[in-house]
């Protein structure tokens, strides 16, 4: 990439750094600058030396061509080379070189202009500095422009023979324009100089002389050259040569001289013989018009200095002046040097002519000065000088003169008084001047009858009092007083009466709008307009300069609204009085526009609505709207005219409106008068008649301004609704309609048309020029369409003004393309970051390809983006731009961003891709910005610095890995990059930069970033020491405790916090987020993990949450209040090990739930969620390790209030939800409808939170010391039963149905829970209703159940959980909830049936899980036969018989490893038909296994339960002998069947026993495959695994025992099969025994319910056994007795 620094800087260069526009800005910088170029600007024009092509030797040639390269060139280098390869485009080559050579001359002069501009004027930052350089300056700098002045004027024009071939007719008037513009901006230059130091007699002499020769420009040497575009230029030159040859002359140090009567100290008053060659030569002047001004002053010197010498020479001079027409002459001038504007040569000619003007009225008659004096006065006002505040100088002359024609002409006193006008001083003088005026001047055709005069008709005197003005009674009016004397003039006119009558002209002014008023339908209206447009215009200068007399004008103003609706009502209205009504109005709405806006809307004068407006498509297409009577004055007046000064005023004035906040209504009546301006004039406006030039660019400029300022209208200011506001039919009406369109042809004005504008502008620079008015245009249609894209609704279709801004053309056809070319515009830095704003916008919201757009001047429209990011002196703000523009870039524009990155491909090792950057990439640039060695110097200030970090942010969230891994790999990277989070940020109360916390936000996500995309280990070494450094560098705490501070900040002083909220927000997500990253990859680090977590926990616990949550709630301490809880929330999971030791963090976080839960509702929803879940985290890892929790009554109360109101709330949008028919099911609604906001069930909802918290502290307090309390006195559980009932019923609220359940089952676990849980009306609420929560079906009971995973809420894990509740709450109140169990049982006995009956069908978790919860409740039931076979003996019945079938399933299933991995896999494969993710077959393979292992443990756990229930419907020994005891098992020894027609046997108990000892050896041997190999981690599993295992065998041999006993003594079995009974029990029993001892030697746990055998059960051994082996188990000594038994 090119060095964007050069040796030698270019005068354009210099010259935007001396404006101010660059980087360089300070005042030491500007100095510095000045110090190294002060010797080039006193060169002038000889600095570019001679002689080749374009007057240029080889060295600066080279310097040329660089500057130009790098400053202008379009194109890239590859580009370059074909150009010089080529012979045409060579040559177009270098005529574009000459083009920028002439640009760069006239900045150097221009630098010059801006040094003797500002260098006196003490409000310009930089007047120091520039005064130092032209101190340097003055020495040689008059004598040096002065020589290139006449070389310039004295140069032959070249010529093809002198210059080549290139030279063409073209050139030729090219370099003569060039010519031109020098001598007018040398000349320029001269004159400002001599505005501040005096020329010499013999200077002037020689000037005069210079000037004299050329004609003052109009005799050049090449004048056969001038045509019609260079007028103005050679208007120019002779302009400055009249003008400088006026301010050599010093006629304001004369003035003074003469006032004061030393006119010896004049430099020309011991200079007679100079005076005399100078009389001698100006009596050879007078054929130009440029003489007269020199005339002029050269008589009033002559005849102050000497007034009795020379007197005829004078004489003949003076009147040689006035033959010039010297007055008009004046006037034109200014206006041509710009007489409205503000630029310094402009106001210092006003004031040059000012002095001269004032001198010659104090030194002449009036007379003297003839018909010029209206000419004069003309020239005075419309060039707006200030005038002297002495009344007996200069103008008061003229003053006093108008005073004595008022009120008879208003004219010339009103115009005098209005330029007057300049501060609030002179404001209060006027006021007070005309409210006092002594004398009342009439003109009389006749002599009236009713007044006595003198014989000489000198003096007259009024008999009668007289009403000057015929208006009505009651109106005001002046009354003018009998006996008033008044002095006569007789002239042509008649008599001239000067009334000695006091009165105020404020009143006079009041009548004579009211006379306006009256005849404004007669044909007098054109006099009196006359008469009223000065009022006028003097009303809207007093007000615009003080305001505090507007009440004083009142009388005045209130009139001018039915002055506005009678004037513009007639067939010919008067615009000029229109157009000044409209501008005193102007004025009042900046002030009142409320005011304004009420009275103007009833005058007619606006366009308006006669229907109301109901919606956007009537409002755009205008129906029912009138143009008013300014709609009929444009058409019919203005238009046809060319003259637009109403339209003007009128535009300036609803902006005006509209930038006054009015209200909703008053905004909507003014919808006609904007949709006027958008539909009829926005659209054809550059195709109207005009008769000036630069009004056409005046009316687009404000039409553009009233769009900007209603698109950037607050919210506050605009309604909602279905009718149309003002923004959106601005937005509405540019996207879809012909205005649009217009915008995009302003902006597709393009950088070229621009710079030809500006070239051809003849005045050195300004804001008034034409070519600033076409940039201020642009630049409002740029902002105007980037809000529009802005503000326009998204979901809307691609609009028609999106279309044209987007839509693909042929090369450089397209807008993308004009726009991204405004980055070559150099004169004003806003266009081209106003431009890449746009182009942001788009590449952020249309689906296009700015890269495609580009065509094939994408890589030079690159270079030029990169030439600016990387220049040092450039404007900060275009290069954040472009940054901003990328970073955009990367996420939407991928072509783009890769023309941007420029990597390049290199082929590393093994076959891998390595990529280098790119000669012209990007990445360069920012690299170079983030040197931590360039921070704080002024081409890198933190805005910037921040730009360029948000870039590659940017490109770690995108994910550009071949950007990244070039990042990565370059040295120092990482170090730059954390560079800012070493540093010491200032103490947030203190005005810290936001961008500065932006910048550390950055850093922290890319690291967090980085940390989580890289495997770990595989990190970056310097990121590594990075990251080491800042572990032991103690940053983290460093930086917890400046969050903490930066939250209390926030929490502390909100109103100062909320203009930098955003960026301390984003300071706070990137810390959290890197906190978290720390902590779960802290190995990453290669800091310890122990000592990491400790030192973090240190510095982020709940403090900084605190901080904003114990505080009045406002929006931005809600918003950190959630992040932080958010971050405790992850830190709480993430360290259990580390908070189970710390302090205790129960304590703040109980004072934050308090807060929180006094806050309001809605926006604290998603906080007290986060707070519900820390306390509930905090209290499973610190609450249960025994200790005392002190806050538990208080948080107690908290939840359970909270339960409460959550759950009324529940109940109502569940019944309102209900009545509406609008179920929810699992996931979210958009209700409309509803009364109040509408309560959701949610998994993360503060209800469901509330509950499981509840859980919690429930858990804690086993005792029941403080929650028993509490809910006596918060009726939680009836509340939460309620909504329980309702929900079943309903089958909505899903998770608070299983957080409800959830809670109630930790109650039942303890006798006063389960009491409690029971007497609120558990059954009531849960019975019947759970009926709605499943379907029984009857065509097979597989169907009933589902496969979807365990884990997932649903509504069989609801039943699933009642059914644990239930056995809960039977084990634990035993008889006291028997009956309630019974009904329970017998309302879903065919639920419970099908269940133990599904096994052998379904054998999913989910299933399986079901079966286990039924038949746990089961085994708790059966613990009460007698009761149970009282109130339902068929369903006991029912339930042995299934008991018995599902035993035989297990052991099937158990038994059958392959017929079980069989089913499995059907149910695999039917979940797997609707996955579209297909795992790999090892991945398979595994899974499989998995699932039969987690299937085998449930149906082992069925099988034990299953058993023990059967132990206790089988008869014990006393018992056996009774028939009330069914037999359960049939007589036989088949192996088990997966079959239901087979019944359940004595085989089937024995294959129990023989698959429990088979599982059991697998345990031991800890076979692959077995349980014990894949699904038990520790030991403690493994023996709780052979405690089931031998658990189920004890229950097995007791129910075999008894059930054979039970047969043994039946008497309806035969004796046969009794006998074969006690063969086959004797040989099976026997082998098991054996194997079983086996086991037991080896040390295998006892069982379970060994402690429960030791019963009355126990059967009695024989008389002649053996003793049992000491410390055998029991049912082993039962079996071993039952052999010996059946043996014998």
């Amino acid at each position: 990439m090119a060095d964007s620094e050069m040796c030698v800087r270019s005068s354009r260069e210099l010259w935007t750094i001396l404006l101010g526009r660059s980087a360089l800005r300070e005042p030491a910088q500007i100095e510095a600058e000045l110090d190294r170029h002060w010797e080039r600007l006193l060169q002038g024009l000889c600095y570019y030396k001679a002689p080749r092509y374009a007057g240029l030797d080889q060295q600066q040639s080279v310097q040329i061509l660089q500057c130009y390269l790098q400053e202008d060139y379009r194109g890239t280098r590859n580009n370059l080379k074909v150009v010089l390869q080529d012979e045409r485009q060579s040559q177009a080559l270098l005529l574009k070189i000459a083009d920028y050579y002439y640009e760069e001359r006239v900045c150097h002069l221009r630098c010059v202009l801006l040094l003797l501009t500002y260098f006196q004027d003490e409000r310009h930052p930089y007047r120091a500095e520039y005064s130092n350089c032209v101190n340097k300056l003055e020495k040689d700098l008059v004598n040096n422009y002065q020589k290139q002045f006449e070389t310039l004027f004295k140069a032959e024009a070249p010529t093809w023979e002198t210059h080549g071939n290139l030279m063409t007719e073209r050139q030729v008037s090219r370099w003569f324009t060039q010519c031109l513009r020098e001598q007018s901006l040398l000349l320029e230059i001269l004159f400002l100089y001599y505005a501040y130091f005096e020329m010499g007699p013999g200077d002037l002499f020689s000037f005069t002389k210079m000037f004299k020769e050329q004609g003052f420009g109009l005799r050049q040497t090449n004048r056969h050259l001038v045509d019609k575009s260079m007028d103005a230029l050679v208007d120019r030159i002779g302009y400055f040569s009249s003008l400088i040859l006026v301010e050599g002359m010093d006629i304001d140090f004369l003035h003074k001289c003469a006032l004061e009567d030393r006119t010896e100290q004049h430099q020309f008053s011991n200079t007679p013989d100079i005076s005399k060659e100078m009389d001698q030569m100006l009596l050879t002047f007078g054929d130009i018009p440029h003489h007269g001004p020199v005339l002029l002053a050269w008589v009033l010197l002559r005849h102050t200095l000497s007034p009795d010498e020379s007197s005829p020479v004078i004489r003949r001079i003076g009147n040689m002046s006035l033959q010039l027409g010297v007055f008009p002459y004046l006037t034109t001038m200014l206006q041509g040097l710009g007489g409205s504007g503000n630029n310094c040569t402009a106001s210092t000619a006003r004031m040059c002519i000012y002095g001269l003007l004032s001198f010659v009225i104090t030194s002449f008659e009036e007379e003297t000065l003839g018909s010029q004096q209206s000419m004069f006065l003309n020239s005075y006002v419309s060039s707006g000088m200030l005038f002297s505040q002495k009344p007996n100088m200069g103008l008061g002359m003229i003053l006093d003169s108008a005073v004595g024609m008022f009120p008879h002409k208003t004219g010339p006193l009103l115009q005098l008084l209005t330029a007057l006008l300049s501060d609030k001083s002179t404001a209060k003088k006027v006021y007070t001047f005309l409210d006092k005026m002594s004398f009342y001047t009439e003109v009389y055709k006749t002599k009236p009858c009713d007044i006595i005069s003198r014989e000489d008709e000198t003096l007259w005197r009024r008999q009668a009092p007289k009403l000057i003005y015929p208006l009505g009674l009651g109106q005001t009016n002046l009354r003018m007083p009998q006996g008033v004397l008044g002095q006569v003039v007789v002239g042509e006119q008649g008599y001239m009466v000067r009334w000695d009558y006091s009165y105020s002209a404020w009143t006079l002014f009041t009548c004579e709008i009211e006379m306006l008023l009256h005849v404004v339908s007669t044909a007098d209206v054109i006099v009196h307009c006359e008469r009223v447009k000065p009022i006028l215009d003097l009303v809207h200068r007093m007000i615009s300069t003080d305001w505090t007399v507007s009440d004083c004008l009142l009388p005045l103003t209130s009139r001018i609204y039915m002055l506005l609706q009678r004037l513009t009502s007639v067939i010919n209205p008067p615009v000029p009085v229109i157009a000044s009504c409209v501008n005193c109005l102007i004025v009042l709405a900046a002030r009142m526009p409320g005011k304004v806006w009420s009275s103007l809307h009833h005058t007619g004068f606006l366009p308006f609505a006669s229907s109301p407006l109901t919606n956007m498509v009537q409002s755009i297409s205008a129906e029912g709207m009138k143009a008013g009577n300014y709609g009929n004055l444009l058409v019919l007046i203005e238009q046809p005219r060319g003259e637009y000064a109403v339209t003007i005023a009128f535009l300036r004035l609803i902006t005006t409106l509209v930038k006054g906040q009015l209200g909703s209504t008053q905004n909507k009546g003014l919808i006609p008068c904007v949709l006027l301006v958008l539909k009829e004039m926005l659209p054809t406006y550059h195709k109207w008649r005009y008769n000036a030039y630069g009004v056409r660019e005046r009316i687009g400029c404000l039409i553009l301004e009233l769009v900007h300022a209603i698109l950037n209208l607050s919210p506050d200011g605009e309604a909602s609704g279905s009718t149309p506001t003002l923004q959106s039919l601005c937005i509405y009406s540019l996207a879809n309609a012909e205005s649009g369109q217009a915008v995009v042809n302003i902006m597709g004005v393009g950088v070229d048309t621009i710079d030809l504008v500006l070239a051809a502008q003849p005045s050195s620079g300004g804001s008034e020029g034409p070519g600033q008015i076409l940039i201020q245009t642009v630049k409002l249609a740029f902002s105007v369409t980037n809000n529009v894209i802005r503000l326009k609704l998204p979901s809307e279709a691609v609009s028609p003004l999106e279309q044209a801004l987007t839509q693909h053309g042929g090369h450089g056809s397209n807008l993308i393309a004009v726009l991204a070319k405004y980055i070559y515009h150099k004169h004003d830095p806003a266009l081209p970051r106003l431009a890449i704003q746009l182009l942001k916008r788009l590449a952020t919201v249309a689906p296009m390809s700015v890269y495609a757009c580009l065509g094939s001047d994408a890589a030079a429209i690159r270079d030029a983006f990169l030439t600016r990011l990387q220049s040092k002196t450039e404007d900060m703000r275009i290069k954040v731009m472009i940054l901003e523009f990328l970073t955009v870039a990367v996420e939407t524009q991928p072509g783009l961003i890769e023309l941007f990155l420029n990597l390049e491909v290199r082929d590393g090792t093994e076959g891998s891709k390595e990529f280098l950057l790119g000669e012209w990439s990007c990445l360069q640039v920012v690299l170079d910005l983030i040197d931590s060695r360039q921070q704080g110097k002024y081409w890198c200030p933190p805005l910037l610095h921040r730009a360029a970090l948000a870039f590659l942010h940017a490109l770690w969230q995108d994910r550009r890995d071949s950007a990244i891994s070039v990042l990565r790999t370059k040295q120092k990277f990482w170090e730059h990059l954390t560079t800012p989070l070493f540093g010491t940020l200032p103490c947030p109360s203190d005005s810290t930069e936001p961008c500065v916390l932006e910048t550390c936000a950055f850093v922290m996500k890319i690291i967090g970033l980085e940390i989580y995309y890289v495997v770990s280990g595989s990190l970056e070494p310097s990121l590594k020491e990075a990251l080491q450094r800042f572990s032991s560098g103690r940053r983290y705490e460093y930086w917890s405790q400046y969050v903490k501070s930066l939250v209390a900040h926030v929490a502390e002083a909100e109103d100062e916090a909320v203009r930098s909220f955003s960026e301390t927000q984003m300071v706070i997500s990137a810390w959290r987020t890197l906190l978290i990253l720390s902590t779960s990859h802290v190995r990453c680090h290669g800091a310890h993990p122990l000592h990491q977590s400790r030192t973090l926990s240190r510095c982020s616990s709940p403090p900084p949450v605190t901080y904003v949550l114990l505080v009045p709630m406002s929006v931005p301490c809600l918003r950190l209040g959630s992040m932080m809880a958010t971050l405790l929330l992850i830190l709480l999971k993430q360290w259990r090990s580390v908070v189970a030791t710390a302090p205790d963090i129960l304590a703040p976080l109980s004072l934050i739930l308090e807060s929180v839960l006094q806050a309001d509702q809605q926006p604290m929803e998603k906080t007290k969620a986060k707070v519900f879940s820390a306390l509930i985290s905090a209290l499973q890892i610190q609450g249960l390790n025994g200790g005392e929790i002190s806050q538990l009554p208080q948080l107690l109360v908290s939840v359970c209030e909270t339960v409460q109101d959550e759950a009324l709330a529940l109940i109502d949008s569940t019944r309102h939800m209900t009545q509406a028919g609008d179920v929810l099911e699992d996931k979210d609604s958009m209700e409309t409808d509803a009364v109040r906001s509408v309560q959701k069930d949610q998994r993360d909802g503060v209800c469901v939170l509330a509950l499981h918290l509840a859980k919690e502290l429930c858990r804690a307090d086993q005792d029941g010391e403080h929650w028993v309390i509490v809910m006596r006195k918060v009726p939680v559980l009836h509340s939460v039963l309620s909504v329980l009932e309702l929900s079943l019923r309903s089958k909505q609220n899903l998770y608070f149905t299983e957080a409800a359940l959830h809670l109630l089952l930790t109650l039942a676990h303890t006798p006063q829970g389960a009491a409690a849980v029971a007497g609120a009306g558990v059954l009531q609420s849960i019975c019947l209703p759970l009926l709605s929560v499943y379907e029984v079906p009857s065509n097979g009971a597989s169907q009933g159940f589902s496969r979807r995973s365990q884990d997932s809420p649903c509504w069989p894990g609801v039943y699933r959980l009642s059914m644990s509740l239930m056995e809960s709450l039977l084990k634990t109140l035993r008889y006291n909830f028997i009956n309630e169990a019974l009904d329970f049982v017998g309302v879903h006995q065919e639920r419970i049936l099908q269940c133990l009956n599904a096994v052998r069908t379904v054998q999913s978790l989910v299933c399986l899980d079901e079966a286990d919860h039924t038949v746990g409740f089961l085994l708790q039931l059966s613990s009460f036969c007698k009761e149970w076979q009282f109130h339902l003996p068929q369903l006991l019945r029912d339930v042995q018989i299934n008991l018995c079938y599902l035993c035989q399933t297990c052991t099937y299933l158990l038994h059958s490893k392959k017929m079980l991995h069989h089913y499995l896999q059907v149910e695999h494969a039917l979940t797997r038909r609707y996955n579209t993710l297909r795992p790999s077959l090892t991945q398979t393979e595994e899974a499989e296994q998995k699932a039969l292992l987690a299937v085998q443990c449930s149906l082992l756990k069925i099988l034990s339960k299953t058993l023990a229930t059967l132990q206790r419907f089988t008869p014990d020994c006393c018992q056996i002998l009774l028939d009330q005891y069914r037999t359960l098992f049939v007589l036989s020894f088949n192996t088990p069947v997966f079959d239901s027609d087979v019944a359940p046997s004595f085989g089937t108990l024995l294959a129990t026993i023989n698959v429990a000892l088979s599982m059991l050896g697998e345990v031991e041997k800890k076979e692959p495959g077995s349980l014990s190999a894949v699904s038990l981690g520790s030991s403690e599993e493994t023996q709780a695994l052979k405690s089931l295992l031998v658990f189920t065998m004890e229950n097995c041999f007791y129910v075999l025992v008894s059930q054979a006993v039970r047969c043994l003594k039946d008497p309806g079995i035969a004796p046969r099969d009794k006998q074969r009974l006690k063969q086959e029990l004797s040989s099976e029993l026997s082998t098991l025994l054996s194997t079983l001892a086996r086991h037991f030697r080896r040390g295998s746990p006892s069982s379970p319910a060994s402690g429960m055998l030791a019963s009355p059960q126990t059967k009695p051994t024989t008389p002649g056994s053996k003793s049992s082996q000491e410390g055998q188990e029991p049912f082993i000594q039962l079996v071993q007795a039952f052999v010996r038994h059946v043996q014998r």
